[in-house]
Protein backbone atom coordinates (compact mmCIF):
# COMPACT_ATOMS: atom_id res chain seq x y z
CA UNK A 1 0.00 0.00 0.00
CA UNK A 2 1.52 3.75 -1.03
CA UNK A 3 1.82 5.39 2.42
CA UNK A 4 -1.69 7.79 2.29
CA UNK A 5 -2.22 11.22 4.20
CA UNK A 6 -5.52 12.28 5.57
CA UNK A 7 -6.72 15.30 7.31
CA UNK A 8 -8.82 12.84 10.78
CA UNK A 9 -7.35 9.55 10.75
CA UNK A 10 -4.38 7.76 10.88
CA UNK A 11 -3.18 4.92 8.64
CA UNK A 12 -0.19 2.71 9.30
CA UNK A 13 0.80 -0.83 8.01
CA UNK A 14 3.63 -2.89 9.21
CA UNK A 15 5.82 -5.73 7.60
CA UNK A 16 3.71 -8.72 8.70
CA UNK A 17 0.08 -7.14 7.36
CA UNK A 18 -1.39 -4.89 10.47
CA UNK A 19 -3.05 -1.81 9.58
CA UNK A 20 -3.65 0.48 12.29
CA UNK A 21 -6.70 3.05 11.40
CA UNK A 22 -6.72 5.59 13.84
CA UNK A 23 -9.17 8.15 14.45
CA UNK A 24 -7.39 11.29 14.75
CA UNK A 25 -9.09 14.67 16.54
CA UNK A 26 -8.27 13.94 19.87
CA UNK A 27 -9.04 17.82 21.03
CA UNK A 28 -12.41 17.34 20.20
CA UNK A 29 -12.48 13.38 21.59
CA UNK A 30 -12.17 11.91 17.66
CA UNK A 31 -15.99 13.49 16.79
CA UNK A 32 -17.26 12.86 13.57
CA UNK A 33 -17.58 15.01 10.74
CA UNK A 34 -18.13 14.60 7.19
CA UNK A 35 -14.00 15.14 6.51
CA UNK A 36 -13.63 11.89 8.60
CA UNK A 37 -16.51 10.51 6.48
CA UNK A 38 -14.39 10.83 3.41
CA UNK A 39 -11.17 9.97 4.81
CA UNK A 40 -12.78 6.88 6.57
CA UNK A 41 -14.29 6.07 2.98
CA UNK A 42 -10.81 6.56 1.30
CA UNK A 43 -8.85 4.46 4.00
CA UNK A 44 -11.59 1.65 3.71
CA UNK A 45 -10.89 1.53 0.16
CA UNK A 46 -7.42 1.28 -0.11
CA UNK A 47 -7.25 -1.90 3.19
CA UNK A 48 -9.98 -3.43 1.08
CA UNK A 49 -8.14 -3.72 -1.88
CA UNK A 50 -4.66 -4.55 -0.41
CA UNK A 51 -3.86 -8.13 -0.10
CA UNK A 52 -0.83 -7.30 2.40
CA UNK A 53 -3.01 -6.02 5.00
CA UNK A 54 -3.94 -9.09 6.89
CA UNK A 55 -5.98 -7.08 10.05
CA UNK A 56 -7.16 -3.74 10.98
CA UNK A 57 -7.27 -2.37 14.23
CA UNK A 58 -9.68 0.57 14.81
CA UNK A 59 -8.49 2.64 17.48
CA UNK A 60 -8.62 6.38 18.59
CA UNK A 61 -6.09 8.69 19.43
CA UNK A 62 -5.42 11.00 22.98
CA UNK A 63 -8.34 9.95 25.72
CA UNK A 64 -11.01 8.82 23.77
CA UNK A 65 -12.86 6.32 21.04
CA UNK A 66 -15.09 8.40 19.73
CA UNK A 67 -17.43 10.66 21.03
CA UNK A 68 -19.71 10.55 18.31
CA UNK A 69 -21.06 13.08 16.06
CA UNK A 70 -20.01 16.56 16.05
CA UNK A 71 -21.51 18.72 17.66
CA UNK A 72 -21.25 21.84 15.61
CA UNK A 73 -21.97 19.64 12.55
CA UNK A 74 -24.71 18.56 13.63
CA UNK A 75 -26.20 21.57 14.63
CA UNK A 76 -25.74 23.25 10.98
CA UNK A 77 -28.09 20.59 9.97
CA UNK A 78 -31.09 22.58 11.45
CA UNK A 79 -31.34 25.03 9.10
CA UNK A 80 -30.88 22.73 6.13
CA UNK A 81 -33.68 20.92 3.95
CA UNK A 82 -35.05 17.80 4.32
CA UNK A 83 -33.21 16.38 1.03
CA UNK A 84 -30.12 18.35 2.50
CA UNK A 85 -30.00 16.09 5.95
CA UNK A 86 -30.94 12.72 3.78
CA UNK A 87 -27.72 13.78 2.03
CA UNK A 88 -25.72 14.53 5.20
CA UNK A 89 -26.68 11.25 6.93
CA UNK A 90 -25.64 9.18 4.14
CA UNK A 91 -22.01 8.86 4.32
CA UNK A 92 -21.81 7.89 7.86
CA UNK A 93 -24.16 5.03 6.81
CA UNK A 94 -21.76 4.16 4.03
CA UNK A 95 -18.73 3.94 6.41
CA UNK A 96 -20.46 1.55 8.69
CA UNK A 97 -21.45 -0.38 5.98
CA UNK A 98 -17.97 -0.58 4.55
CA UNK A 99 -16.60 -1.72 7.81
CA UNK A 100 -19.12 -4.12 8.40
CA UNK A 101 -18.29 -5.86 4.95
CA UNK A 102 -14.86 -5.33 5.21
CA UNK A 103 -12.70 -8.43 4.06
CA UNK A 104 -9.94 -8.79 6.67
CA UNK A 105 -11.05 -9.12 10.49
CA UNK A 106 -11.79 -5.72 12.00
CA UNK A 107 -10.46 -5.36 15.86
CA UNK A 108 -11.75 -2.23 17.76
CA UNK A 109 -9.20 -0.97 20.45
CA UNK A 110 -11.81 1.00 22.17
CA UNK A 111 -8.91 3.09 24.51
CA UNK A 112 -11.51 5.27 26.07
CA UNK A 113 -15.59 6.42 25.73
CA UNK A 114 -17.45 5.78 23.21
CA UNK A 115 -20.97 7.75 22.30
CA UNK A 116 -23.53 7.51 19.99
CA UNK A 117 -21.77 7.16 16.54
CA UNK A 118 -18.61 5.48 17.99
CA UNK A 119 -21.36 2.71 19.49
CA UNK A 120 -21.51 2.41 16.23
CA UNK A 121 -17.53 2.02 14.92
CA UNK A 122 -17.58 -0.39 17.92
CA UNK A 123 -20.57 -2.38 16.62
CA UNK A 124 -19.17 -2.92 13.10
CA UNK A 125 -16.13 -4.30 14.44
CA UNK A 126 -15.23 -8.07 14.30
CA UNK A 127 -13.64 -8.39 17.56
CA UNK A 128 -13.55 -5.21 20.55
CA UNK A 129 -11.20 -5.18 23.41
CA UNK A 130 -12.09 -2.50 25.76
CA UNK A 131 -10.34 -0.64 28.24
CA UNK A 132 -11.76 -1.55 31.39
CA UNK A 133 -12.17 2.63 32.21
CA UNK A 134 -14.50 2.92 29.61
CA UNK A 135 -18.14 4.70 29.59
CA UNK A 136 -20.01 3.84 26.49
CA UNK A 137 -23.41 5.34 26.24
CA UNK A 138 -26.04 6.17 23.16
CA UNK A 139 -27.28 9.33 24.21
CA UNK A 140 -29.39 10.61 21.28
CA UNK A 141 -32.57 10.93 23.30
CA UNK A 142 -31.53 12.95 25.54
CA UNK A 143 -31.01 15.00 23.11
CA UNK A 144 -33.83 14.88 21.54
CA UNK A 145 -32.46 12.71 19.11
CA UNK A 146 -32.46 9.25 17.44
CA UNK A 147 -30.06 6.64 17.18
CA UNK A 148 -30.99 6.48 13.61
CA UNK A 149 -28.08 5.53 11.29
CA UNK A 150 -25.73 3.16 13.70
CA UNK A 151 -29.18 1.46 14.37
CA UNK A 152 -29.08 -1.27 12.41
CA UNK A 153 -25.32 -2.61 13.79
CA UNK A 154 -25.64 -1.76 17.51
CA UNK A 155 -29.35 -3.43 17.74
CA UNK A 156 -27.45 -6.32 15.59
CA UNK A 157 -24.96 -6.91 18.05
CA UNK A 158 -26.97 -6.52 21.31
CA UNK A 159 -30.04 -7.93 20.46
CA UNK A 160 -33.53 -6.88 20.52
CA UNK A 161 -33.97 -6.87 24.70
CA UNK A 162 -30.46 -4.68 25.24
CA UNK A 163 -30.94 -2.94 22.83
CA UNK A 164 -33.79 -1.50 24.86
CA UNK A 165 -32.14 -1.48 27.69
CA UNK A 166 -29.33 1.24 26.02
CA UNK A 167 -30.94 2.85 23.36
CA UNK A 168 -34.25 4.26 25.07
CA UNK A 169 -32.77 5.84 28.42
CA UNK A 170 -29.30 7.31 27.39
CA UNK A 171 -27.94 5.19 30.52
CA UNK A 172 -23.93 4.91 29.86
CA UNK A 173 -22.59 1.44 30.25
CA UNK A 174 -19.53 -0.02 31.53
CA UNK A 175 -16.88 -1.97 30.23
CA UNK A 176 -18.52 -5.40 31.81
CA UNK A 177 -21.99 -4.27 31.00
CA UNK A 178 -20.90 -3.96 27.64
CA UNK A 179 -18.81 -7.27 27.82
CA UNK A 180 -22.39 -8.95 29.23
CA UNK A 181 -24.25 -7.72 26.59
CA UNK A 182 -22.04 -8.45 23.64
CA UNK A 183 -21.05 -5.07 22.48
CA UNK A 184 -17.24 -6.10 23.16
CA UNK A 185 -15.45 -9.17 23.66
CA UNK A 186 -12.88 -8.91 25.87
CA UNK A 187 -11.97 -6.13 28.95
CA UNK A 188 -8.27 -4.80 29.94
CA UNK A 189 -6.38 -2.66 32.03
CA UNK A 190 -5.31 0.00 30.32
CA UNK A 191 -1.91 -1.51 31.19
CA UNK A 192 -2.60 -4.50 29.34
CA UNK A 193 -4.90 -3.38 26.34
CA UNK A 194 -2.27 -3.52 23.26
CA UNK A 195 -0.85 -6.59 25.14
CA UNK A 196 -4.74 -8.04 24.05
CA UNK A 197 -5.18 -6.62 21.16
CA UNK A 198 -1.76 -7.69 20.30
CA UNK A 199 -3.07 -11.74 21.50
CA UNK A 200 -6.14 -11.21 18.97
CA UNK A 201 -4.11 -10.06 16.11
CA UNK A 202 -1.56 -12.96 16.74
CA UNK A 203 -4.48 -15.34 16.85
CA UNK A 204 -5.55 -13.50 13.20
CA UNK A 205 -2.34 -13.74 11.78
CA UNK A 206 -2.01 -17.97 12.23
CA UNK A 207 -5.07 -18.22 9.79
CA UNK A 208 -5.59 -17.99 5.94
CA UNK A 209 -6.61 -15.09 5.19
CA UNK A 210 -8.65 -15.75 2.12
CA UNK A 211 -10.67 -17.94 4.14
CA UNK A 212 -11.12 -15.68 6.34
CA UNK A 213 -12.70 -13.22 4.10
CA UNK A 214 -14.71 -16.07 2.82
CA UNK A 215 -15.88 -17.55 6.25
CA UNK A 216 -16.59 -13.20 7.41
CA UNK A 217 -19.22 -13.61 4.38
CA UNK A 218 -20.55 -17.01 5.02
CA UNK A 219 -21.29 -15.67 8.59
CA UNK A 220 -23.34 -12.74 7.05
CA UNK A 221 -25.46 -15.20 4.50
CA UNK A 222 -26.31 -17.74 7.02
CA UNK A 223 -27.67 -15.88 9.32
CA UNK A 224 -29.87 -13.46 6.81
CA UNK A 225 -31.65 -16.77 4.49
CA UNK A 226 -33.16 -19.75 5.07
CA UNK A 227 -32.31 -23.02 5.88
CA UNK A 228 -33.02 -23.76 2.15
CA UNK A 229 -30.87 -21.26 1.26
CA UNK A 230 -27.90 -22.10 3.19
CA UNK A 231 -27.54 -25.50 2.42
CA UNK A 232 -26.39 -24.56 -1.13
CA UNK A 233 -24.90 -21.71 -0.36
CA UNK A 234 -22.62 -23.63 2.94
CA UNK A 235 -22.27 -26.44 0.30
CA UNK A 236 -21.21 -24.57 -2.57
CA UNK A 237 -18.15 -22.72 -0.40
CA UNK A 238 -17.13 -25.65 0.86
CA UNK A 239 -16.79 -27.45 -2.54
CA UNK A 240 -15.23 -24.06 -3.80
CA UNK A 241 -12.80 -23.97 -0.74
CA UNK A 242 -11.11 -27.41 -1.39
CA UNK A 243 -9.35 -26.06 -4.69
CA UNK A 244 -7.86 -23.30 -3.49
CA UNK A 245 -4.16 -23.21 -2.95
CA UNK A 246 -4.84 -22.13 1.07
CA UNK A 247 -6.73 -25.84 1.54
CA UNK A 248 -3.81 -27.53 -0.16
CA UNK A 249 -1.27 -26.09 2.04
CA UNK A 250 -3.14 -26.06 4.97
CA UNK A 251 -3.41 -29.61 4.75
CA UNK A 252 -0.30 -30.38 3.91
CA UNK A 253 1.61 -28.31 6.90
CA UNK A 254 -0.91 -30.41 9.09
CA UNK A 255 0.70 -33.59 7.61
CA UNK A 256 4.12 -32.21 7.36
CA UNK A 257 3.54 -30.81 11.03
CA UNK A 258 5.00 -27.36 10.35
CA UNK A 259 3.02 -23.73 10.39
CA UNK A 260 1.75 -22.53 7.19
CA UNK A 261 2.77 -20.05 5.05
CA UNK A 262 0.41 -17.73 5.91
CA UNK A 263 1.01 -17.88 9.65
CA UNK A 264 3.07 -14.90 10.29
CA UNK A 265 3.68 -12.97 14.32
CA UNK A 266 3.04 -9.75 15.16
CA UNK A 267 5.39 -8.33 18.20
CA UNK A 268 3.34 -5.49 19.21
CA UNK A 269 3.15 -1.48 17.53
Amino acid sequence: MQPMTFETIKLNVNAVGVARLTLSRPDIHNALNPQMFADLDAAITALDGDPAVRVVVLTGEGESFCAGGDFRWQQSQRNQSREERIRAGRPLAEVLRRLNSLSKPLIGRINGPAYGGGVGLISVCDIAVAVNTVRIALTEVRLGLVPATIAPYVAAKLGESNSRRVFLNAKPMTAEQALRYGLIHEVATPEKLDEAVDQEINQILSCAPGAIATTKKLVDFVLRHSHADNLIYTVDRLADFWETAEAQEGMQSFFEKRKPAWHKTHGGK
